[in-house]
Formats: structure tokens, C-alpha cells, sequence
């Protein structure tokens, strides 16, 4: 685009640009005229010379006039128009004599003001066409703007929490249920008689950018003589579960193999790559008397706040770990803590409210981070609240506020949370949540927030249900017949939700140098 300008040549304010094909034009009709009279005086002349007589000397004496007359009258047409089209030329060419365009600006497209090379053989004016003039380098240079603006951001500098779910039925599941012999009878829930799979099908997209497409090998590469450790409740069980069936696929069944070290800790290794990735159950992160695995369900749940060494010492030298904590502290309003240690046979503790012993908790935590992780050695992440969806209302849990008179907890949800305009409540204890984030947020070492709250909120058709295990057996009929009671809407189904938290986390992992 180029914008009209003042010329000191124009006098009606549209410069020399617009006025430049009537000049051209005028002076050709004048000189057109001008050729015409004098090319009849020469032929009136010449008559007389025929004749012969007292004119013939006249007549002899303007005719070189003449001929000479209309040679410098051509010349001068001919050199004027060279020297219009030679300032025309001029005023294109120099980035300093083109006005800067505005608003308020009358502008005018450059390509239709683009003159042609000049030329000793004068060709007529013709108008260029915009479709043959249009400058080529622009419209490259145009096509890579628009790229650039549309171009969806990175990873690394994208809220890859913030988006929506797509249902994809081309590259959902990542893996087949019936594939994977890695998962635990808890969550096969096709297999323990689900008859619908949509849940598997819909794929998280985030609002500004795409997640990088999981490619198992590429993580083993990045995990290459390390260990990739997940610690905390059931619910980082349940990801890592996920995570074994995303890459277990890319190495032969010779080359890995699973090992228990102690009660708490279970190591899958891949032999070509030496590489870990490994569970460590701690549901509070600190000691508690539910720290047995294999006989956890208390009620009466007691913890040590300020004693995590005892856990702490089996995730020294991982280079990745995962944490979470959330699950265990929803049984009661108020958290026992005990006086005293275990070691010591104490059983006498105290009622804290549960937000305060949750901080405890979580600067016991912070404070071992930053004085036994180095940043340039491990990357630490830190999972946020996996969401539980169960409603009471008097003795019975409904989903009514979710379409479905028919469904008690989360049992008979087939499909995600479909309005995402209106505000989510689940019940997720949102203090808890700010606890989390505050502290990992003031940390001396850099912690990965993995905020999965939220998206996991909408997938209440995600959970295991009824079609879950008990102490490792499925449901018997009796305790399917009693959703109220027996739904799990805490753990999730696989493949399923937590495939998507591990491409959260391939994400970053991935982006980290």
C-alpha cells in the first residue's frame, strides 16, 4: 500500500500519482494538434510550389522551417514523457518519499501503481492488472504472517491445562485394555463387565497449543540411565499404571521386567535402556499408620507431619519424581496427628483441622525438596488434586445436577461434563488446592504445578465405578447391586484419564533441556 502525497508540481492536492495519465494524455492530444496544423500549412505551401509563380520562393523558404519544427516538437514530446515516468519512477523507489499510512490516510495499493521498466520504444499507457502486478515478495512475506499468528504457541510457554476435551475416535485409546497385561484388576473395567467405551475416546486439547504426540521411544531415550519415580497415594498408582502401558509396547517382554523392593516400592526396568520407572507408596507423604500397602484400610488414619525421612530416603537419586497427596485426607473434617513416633509404640495424638495438618504436611515436604534435590540433576513434579465425583443428599449419593435422575455417585455416566460455561463443583476441596500451590510456588527448587484439577472435573463418565476390584477381587453381584455404597468415583478406568495426565507430563518433561 502506498499513500497519496502533496507533489510541488500538483495543484489540486492529489500530487503528481493521480494526475500522471491526463498530462500524458494532454500533452499527446496537444502535440497531436500542433503536428496536424503545421502538417497542413506544409501541404498548403507545397500546392503553391506546384503552381509555380510569386510564392514559390515562400515556398522554398518554409519548408526546411517546417521539417525542422516537427522534428524538435517530437523530441520534446518524447523526452517529456520520459522524464514524467522517470519521476514517477523516482517517487516509487525511494522508501523516504512514501508518506506513512494511517487511518485516516487515503492509501492506495501498490500494485497498481507499479510502472514498467523504462524503454527506448514507447509503449501506449495501459492500466496493470492487480492480479499480474501484485508484488510477490509481500504476498510470501504475508502468507509467513499469517502463519506466525496462527502458528499455535509452545509447549513449554502454553497453558496446557487450559482447554477442552475433543472426542477422537481415530487416535483414541493410546493402548488396548486387553493389550497391556501391566494393569491391575481395579482398573480394567471393560474387562470386569463395562459394556460402554466411550470414555476412552476423548482427548485433551488445550486452548492455545497441542500436546506433542506420545512417542514411547523418545521417552525412554530421555529416561536413558535414570529413574522416572512416581510417589504418593493410589491415584499416582493409577498413572503409573498408565505410563507402564504407554510405553511398554516399544520394548520386547525380554528386555523388561518388574521388581518389588521392600512393601512399598515397585520397579519397572527397561534392560536397553537402563532405565527405571518406579511407585513409591506414601498416601500422606509422611508417616502414617497406613503406610503398609497390603494392609491400609484403617479408618482411625495417624500421621507424623514433620517425618518424611523414613519415605524420603528411597526417592534420593531419581531424576524425575511425581508427587500427590489428596485422597487419604478426605475421610474426616479434622486430621489425627500423633505425639510422639511410631518407633515408639505411641498411639495418643491429636485432632488438627485438616487444612492446617495438610500445610504441615506439604512444608515437611518442601523443606526435604530443597535441601536434598539438585534442580540441575532431577525435575520435580507435583500433582494437584484428582477430583472425586460423589454427591450426598440425605442417605443417598445422586447425580441429578448432571442430567441423569437415574445415576447414583458417578455410576451410569457414559459422557464427560458437557457445559463448560458454568462453574464446576465436584466438591474438590479448592483450600487444599491453594495450600499446594502457594507452597510448591515458594520453593528454593523449581516444582512442576501439574494442575489436573480442573479437567479431571469434567470427566465424571471416567471412573471405575461399579466395574472395579476390592482387595483385588471384582464386585460380586450383591455390591454392584448397590451403587450408593460400592461406585468407586475416586479411581479411574484404563486406558483413560490418567493416559492424559502422563501426556501432560510427557509434555514437560520433553521441553526441559
Amino acid at each position: 500500500m502506498v499513500c497519496k502525497s502533496k507533489h510541488p508540481r500538483g495543484g489540486n492536492g492529489d500530487g503528481l500519482l493521480s494526475d500522471l495519465p491526463n498530462r500524458i494524455t494532454d500533452g499527446m492530444v496537444s502535440a497531436t494538434r500542433t503536428a496536424m496544423k503545421r502538417s497542413k500549412t506544409f501541404a498548403a505551401v507545397e500546392g503553391r510550389e506546384r503552381k509555380g509563380g510569386e510564392g514559390g520562393a515562400r515556398a522554398n523558404f518554409h519548408t526546411p522551417t517546417v521539417v525542422i519544427l516537427i522534428f524538435l516538437l517530437g523530441f520534446f514530446i518524447y523526452e517529456e514523457e520520459r522524464a514524467v515516468k522517470f519521476r514517477a519512477r523516482s517517487f516509487f523507489s525511494s522508501s523516504s518519499s512514501l508518506p506513512e499510512c494511517g487511518p485516516d490516510k487515503n492509501c492506495l495499493k501498490l500494485s497498481l501503481l507499479v510502472t514498467p521498466e523504462p524503454t527506448d520504444n514507447l509503449a501506449p499507457l495501459e492500466t496493470p492488472q492487480p492480479t499480474e502486478q501484485k508484488p510477490q515478495s509481500r504476498i510470501a512475506h504475508h502468507e509467513e504472517d499469517v502463519k506466525t499468528e496462527n502458528r499455535p504457541a509452545a509447549v513449554e510457554e502454553c497453558d496446557i491445562f487450559n482447554g477442552e476435551w475433543v472426542l477422537d475416535n481415530l487416535t483414541r485409546p493410546l493402548y488396548e485394555e486387553n493389550e497391556c497385561n501391566l494393569l491391575s484388576t481395579q482398573v480394567t473395567c471393560l474387562r470386569n463387565g463395562r459394556k460402554d467405551s466411550l470414555y476412552q475416546k476423548w482427548r485433551w486439547q488445550p486452548r492455545d497449543c497441542s500436546l506433542p504426540k506420545f512417542e514411547a521411544k523418545l521417552l525412554l531415550e530421555k529416561l536413558r540411565n535414570r529413574r522416572l519415580l512416581y510417589a504418593g497415594d493410589s491415584l499416582n498408582r493409577n498413572q503409573w499404571e498408565s505410563m507402564l502401558c504407554l510405553v511398554q509396547s516399544a520394548v520386547s517382554p525380554d528386555r523388561r521386567s518388574m521388581k518389588l523392593s521392600g512393601s512399598s516400592l515397585a520397579i519397572f526396568h527397561f534392560t536397553d535402556y537402563n532405565a527405571t520407572i518406579e511407585y513409591y507408596w506414601a498416601p500422606f507423604l509422611v508417616e502414617s499408620n497406613v503406610d503398609d500397602p497390603s494392609n491400609h484400610s484403617l479408618l482411625n488414619r495417624i500421621l507424623m507431619p514433620e517425618s518424611i525421612v523414613k519415605h524420603a530416603q528411597h526417592w534420593k537419586g531419581a531424576h524425575f519424581l511425581i508427587f500427590n497427596t489428596y485422597t487419604w485426607w478426605l475421610n474426616s473434617k479434622n486430621t489425627r496427628v500423633l505425639r510422639g513416633s511410631f518407633d515408639e509404640g505411641s498411639m495418643e495424638y491429636d485432632e488438627i483441622e485438616r487444612a492446617a495438618a495438610y500445610e504441615r504436611v506439604l512444608r515437611t515436604w518442601a523443606n526435604w525438596i530443597d535441601e536434598n534435590v539438585d534442580p540441575n540433576q532431577t525435575a520435580v513434579f507435583f500433582n494437584s488434586m484428582s477430583p472425586v465425583h460423589s454427591r450426598q443428599e440425605a442417605a443417598i449419593v445422586m447425580s441429578n445436577d448432571w442430567n441423569n435422575p437415574s445415576g447414583i455417585k458417578c455410576y451410569k455416566e457414559t459422557t464427560p461434563i458437557m457445559n463448560v460455561s458454568a462453574p464446576l463443583d465436584v466438591g474438590t476441596n479448592r483450600s487444599m488446592f491453594v495450600i499446594a500451590q502457594s507452597i510448591a510456588s515458594r520453593m528454593r527448587v523449581p516444582v512442576h504445578f501439574m494442575n489436573i484439577t480442573t479437567l479431571s472435573e469434567y470427566r465424571k463418565d471416567a471412573h471405575t465405578s461399579l466395574f472395579s476390584a476390592r482387595r483385588g477381587k471384582r464386585l460380586t453381584q450383591k455390591e454392584m447391586a448397590n451403587p450408593a455404597v460400592y461406585a468407586d468415583c475416586t479411581h479411574w478406568c484404563l486406558p483413560g484419564l490418567p493416559d492424559t495426565w502422563n501426556e501432560l507430563l510427557y509434555a514437560r518433561i520433553m521441553s526441559l533441556r
